[in-house]
């Protein structure tokens, strides 16, 4: 006889501790690292309890030195542990670009695979929450061009949990970021328990036959809301959410761009050298044939994030979206 699987509304930050706690209830080597995460649960609260449940040796507060405490993880992996390292902010992990380029992400090349760096680095990205300069940044595409390190970004309460017990259970080094605009924007029942999402596979939103709209983490909600709006145009727009970044779902894209010949993909990164352009030669090698029009690109622009006053000219939003769905449905 099946058993129903029982579920609990959550939002994404709760997803994610809720992610945390299973795993170190299961497994004794995972360890949680990172500034502020044990008694005060962490900038967002993320490790709220965790520390007090499972104690100071297996949830613990570090240094304020990410280059410190990302390299001891490294060791730590390397020894058997499954460390899970928490950034404040995503660009707060500048300090540690060197411990991950050069050695978390080469240790498996550098030892013929005797060695594996099984680390997750958790950290919150993105605009939209008037946070200062420097914690606001969307740079992922930094460590999309580091082989050897997985780069995974959730959007919803139940891609978070899957996606983050997977990371851990990975054999290498996974940057898992999440989207803070969105960590208590929605609710979502997400099962109790332990479950996994299969890294490297994306997901199909919303179908749609005319354009497809390529997207990931905070901006996905932005994305399906404009598909939604363009159906009264007579627009039926096929959403696609990437969920992880490298390596990303090749297949998923080719599938449905050669369905609907038109794509617009959004992002909220810097246009130049941003994921979206991995998506369009995507398109390029699998697809060009199908192209019934240019594919357009909605993201942020070549400036650093600027500040409350202008970060929502800064942002993709639903206009800028539906103006370059428009576009492509005219060409």
């Amino acid at each position: 006889m099946s058993t129903a699987v029982r579920t609990k509304t959550m939002t994404l930050i709760q997803a994610i501790t809720d992610g945390l706690g299973t795993m170190l209830a299961e497994r004794k080597e995972v360890v949680l690292m990172g500034e502020d995460i044990g008694k005060n649960g962490g900038v967002f609260r993320a490790t709220d309890g965790l520390q007090e449940k499972y104690g100071e040796e297996r949830v613990m507060d570090t240094p304020l030195s990410e280059a410190g405490f990302v390299g001891a993880g490294i060791g730590m992996a390397v020894n058997g542990f499954l460390p899970v390292i928490e950034i404040q902010f995503l660009g707060f992990i500048y300090p540690a670009y060197e411990q991950i380029m050069t050695h978390a992400t080469r240790l498996r090349m550098r030892t013929m695979g005797h060695y594996t760096v099984p680390m997750v680095i958790r950290a919150p990205y993105g605009a939209g929450v008037r946070a200062p300069e420097i914690h606001c940044d969307s740079t992922e595409a930094i460590f999309t061009h580091m082989p050897g390190i997985k780069v995974v970004c959730p959007s919803s309460p139940y891609d978070a949990k899957g996606l983050l017990i997977a990371a851990i259970e990975d054999p290498d080094p996974v940057l898992f970021l999440e989207p803070m605009r969105t960590y208590r924007s929605a609710r979502e029942e997400v099962p109790e328990g332990k479950y996994t999402i299969e890294i490297g596979k994306g997901k199909k939103r919303l179908e749609g036959e005319d354009v497809t709209v390529i997207s990931w983490g905070a901006m996905m909600p932005i994305a399906l809301k404009a598909a939604e709006d363009m159906k009264a145009e007579g627009v039926q727009c096929e959403v696609i959410d990437l969920r992880t970044l490298f390596p990303i779902d090749r297949d998923i894209i080719a599938e449905s761009v050669q369905k609907t010949g038109r794509t617009v993909i959004v992002h909220e990164a810097h246009a130049t050298g941003g994921i979206g352009n991995d998506v369009l030669a995507i398109i390029n090698d699998t697809s060009f044939l199908y192209q019934k029009a240019p594919a357009e690109r909605v993201t942020g622009f070549d400036a650093p994030v600027p500040y409350f006053g202008f970060e929502d000219h800064y942002l993709p939003n639903e206009k800028r979206i539906k103006h370059a769905i428009r576009k492509v449905m005219m060409f």
